[in-house]
C-alpha cells in the first residue's frame, strides 16, 4: 500500500472513484464478503460501503489503506487503474509439499445442483474462486441465501420458498458459462423464464444445442432472443426411452442428470461423460435420495424423487487439473515437490505418458478422498531426462487423457528433447494461445488453429511482460513457465487464472517460487 499523508482522493469526473469502487467490489466478493460483512469490518454501514463501490463516494488513502488491509488487496500503487497482474521473478527451484484443493468443475456444479434441494446444503473446503463467486452472485440475486462459514471455506447454501428469477444478476451470469446448468434444476421449478446467454473462456464458439437436445424429453424448449434464453416448460412431457446425448460432454451430463434427479421415473443417459466433476454431481445427488447406477461409465441409469428436502453437507473432491498443473510447474522448474492429494484415478493416461517420457516419480498407496469413493495419492515428482513421445498428444473423454490437461503437455514438451505434436481438436482456438510460449523463449509452431508443433528441450526460458490469455489453462501455462525464466516476468490482467485457482501465487511461494500480486491505479 502506497500513499503519503491524510490526502482526501477527489477528481473533477466520477471516473477514478468508480474505478476505485470496482476494484473494492471485486476484491469483497472474491473475499466471500457481503456489503454488511465488509461495514463491520470497517466500523461503518453497509450504504457507505454501497457508496464507496459506487464511486459515489470521497475516500481518503487511510480509508483506502484499511479497506486495502481487511480485503487483502492493494488499492493504491503507482501507475494505471487497470485489473490485477502478476509479477514474477523465475529461475529459482521448487521444493516442500502442497496439497490439491478441491475441483473448480464439481464446485460450480454443485452450486447449481443445490437449487434441487429444499434444505440446507453445505458444500465443504469448496475453492474460493472467482467461477465460484460468479455462481454465489447469480444464486444470491435470484434470493438464494448464501454464506461462507466463519473461518472456513465451507459454503451454506439456503434456497428460497420461490426464485426470483426476474432479479438475476445478468452481468455476472454473463461472465460464466456455468449458467447453461441452471436450465436441469429450474424445469422442475418454473413453468417458464429466461437466461442471460453464458459466458466464459475464450475458447471459439460453444453451442448450446446439445444441452437442450438432452433436457427436451423433461419437458423444456428454448429459444435464443436478444440475449437471452426464453424457456418454457411442459410438465407433462417426460422421457419416454434412453437420452442419448449428442455430445460427451461434462456439463451436458449434468444438466441432464440435474433434470432427472426430480423426474419420479427411472431416466437412461447413455453417453454420459464419466469424469469427476460428473461422479462428484452423482455422489451428491444420491446423497439426496437419488438412485444412480452406473457411476463411472457411459450409462447412467437415474431414479428420480419428486421433492427433496434435506439439510446435508458434502465434501467435493479434489481437482485434478489443479495437480496436472503442480505437475507441471515441478516439471518446468526442474523441483523436487510433493503433491498431496491427487485424485490419482484421473491421472492415470497422464502419468502414465509422462513416464513414457521419462518423468520420475514416487507414489504413496491410495486413500479415500473426504466424498469417500474418490481415490486419492500423495505424488512427489523428481527432476527428470524427459524425451518427446513417438506419437501426438491428444485428449479423449474419460478415462483418457483430461481436455483441460492437454495446455500442461505443451509447457512439459517444451522442456524434453525431440518435436512433440499437441492436437486440441475440441476447442476452437485454444491451441492458439500456446504459442504465447515463444514470447518466454519456447519453440512453438502453429500448424492450424487446433494443432501446435513443439521442439524441446527449451535453450533458456526467459523473463518477458506478457498478456494473459484469455482462456484459463493456457494463462496458467505462461504463467508457470515465467517460474523457469530467470529475472522479472509480468503476466498481465489475471483475472481467468483466478476463475480457476484459489490463492495460485501464494501457494506457489509456499513452495520458494516469487510471485507479486499487484494492480494499476
Amino acid at each position: 500500500m502506497i500513499y503519503d499523508g491524510p490526502v482526501t482522493v477527489t477528481s473533477t469526473s466520477d471516473t477514478y472513484l468508480t474505478r476505485i469502487g470496482t476494484l473494492i467490489r471485486d476484491a469483497r466478493r472474491h473475499q466471500g464478503l457481503t456489503q454488511s460483512e465488509l461495514a463491520d469490518l470497517l466500523g461503518t454501514s453497509q450504504s457507505a460501503v454501497a457508496r464507496i463501490e459506487q464511486g459515489k463516494q470521497n475516500l481518503s488513502l487511510e480509508m483506502l489503506a484499511r479497506i486495502g488491509e481487511k480485503l487483502d488487496s492493494e488499492f493504491v500503487s503507482l501507475g494505471h487503474s487497470g485489473p490485477q497482474h502478476l509479477r514474477i521473478v523465475g529461475g529459482q527451484k521448487l521444493s516442500g509439499s502442497i496439497p490439491v484443493k478441491t475441483s473448480k468443475n464439481a464446485a460450480v456444479a454443485l452450486l447449481c445442483a443445490s437449487l434441487l434441494n429444499k434444505g440446507r446444503t453445505t458444500l465443504r473446503s469448496l475453492a474460493r474462486i472467482e467461477e465460484v463467486n460468479r455462481i454465489i452472485e447469480v444464486l444470491t440475486s435470484i434470493g438464494v441465501k448464501v454464506r461462507w462459514l466463519p473461518d472456513s471455506n465451507d459454503l451454506e447454501i439456503i434456497p428460497p420458498a420461490r426464485i426470483d428469477l426476474d432479479s438475476i444478476d445478468v452481468d455476472a451470469a454473463r461472465r460464466t458459462r456455468t449458467v447453461i446448468m441452471f436450465f436441469g434444476p429450474l424445469l422442475h421449478e418454473l413453468g417458464s423464464f429466461q437466461l442471460p446467454y453464458a459466458g466464459g473462456c475464450d475458447l471459439g464458439t460453444r453451442t448450446i444445442e446439445p444441452h437442450l437436445s438432452a433436457l427436451k424429453p423433461f419437458g423444456l424448449d428454448v429459444a435464443a432472443t436478444h440475449g437471452f434464453y426464453e424457456a418454457t416448460v411442459d410438465a407433462a412431457r417426460t422421457p419416454e426411452r434412453a437420452i442419448v446425448l449428442t455430445e460427451r460432454g461434462d456439463t451436458v451430463t449434468e444438466n441432464a442428470l440435474m433434470a432427472a434427479a426430480r423426474n419420479p421415473g427411472t431416466t437412461i443417459i447413455r453417453n454420459a461423460s464419466p469424469n469427476y466433476m460428473v461422479q462428484d454431481l452423482c455422489f451428491f445427488l444420491q446423497a439426496l435420495g437419488v438412485t444412480i447406477e452406473g457411476i463411472g461409465s457411459t450409462t447412467l441409469t437415474v431414479t428420480g424423487v419428486e421433492h427433496i428436502d434435506v439439510d446435508i453437507e458434502y465434501f467435493p473432491s479434489e481437482d485434478p487439473i489443479e495437480a496436472m498443473s503442480l505437475i507441471a510447474a515441478g516439471v518446468v522448474t526442474e523441483s523436487t515437490i510433493t503433491i498431496e492429494r491427487v485424485p490419482i484415478e484421473f491421472l492415470e493416461i497422464e502419468l502414465a505418458t509422462l513416464e513414457e517420457m521419462g518423468l520420475r516419480f514416487d507414489m504413496t498407496p491410495e486413500y479415500r478422498a473426504m466424498n469417500g469413493h474418490t481415490r486419492l495419492v500423495d505424488l512427489t515428482i523428481h527432476p527428470s531426462e524427459l524425451k518427446a513421445p513417438v506419437d501426438k498428444i491428444a485428449p479423449m473423454p474419460f478415462p483418457g487423457l483430461n481436455i483441460d490437461n492437454l495446455p500442461f503437455f505443451a509447457l512439459i514438451a517444451a522442456c524434453a528433447e525431440g518435436t512433440t505434436m499437441i492436437h486440441d481438436w475440441v476447442y476452437e482456438n485454444r491451441a492458439i494461445y500456446l504459442t504465447e510460449l515463444t514470447k518466454i523463449g519456447g519453440q512453438v509452431q502453429l500448424l492450424d488453429p487446433h494443432r501446435v508443433m513443439i521442439t524441446g528441450p527449451t535453450p533458456k526460458w526467459r523473463a518477458a511482460e506478457v498478456m494473459c490469455p484469455p482462456a484459463l489453462r493456457p494463462g496458467v501455462v505462461i504463467l508457470l513457465a515465467m517460474l523457469a525464466a530467470p529475472g522479472t516476468s509480468v503476466l498481465r490482467n489475471v483475472y481467468v487464472i483466478n476463475r480457476g485457482y484459489e490463492d495460485l501465487a501464494e501457494r506457489l511461494n509456499a513452495l520458494g517460487a516469487t510471485i507479486e500480486t499487484f494492480r494499476d491505479i
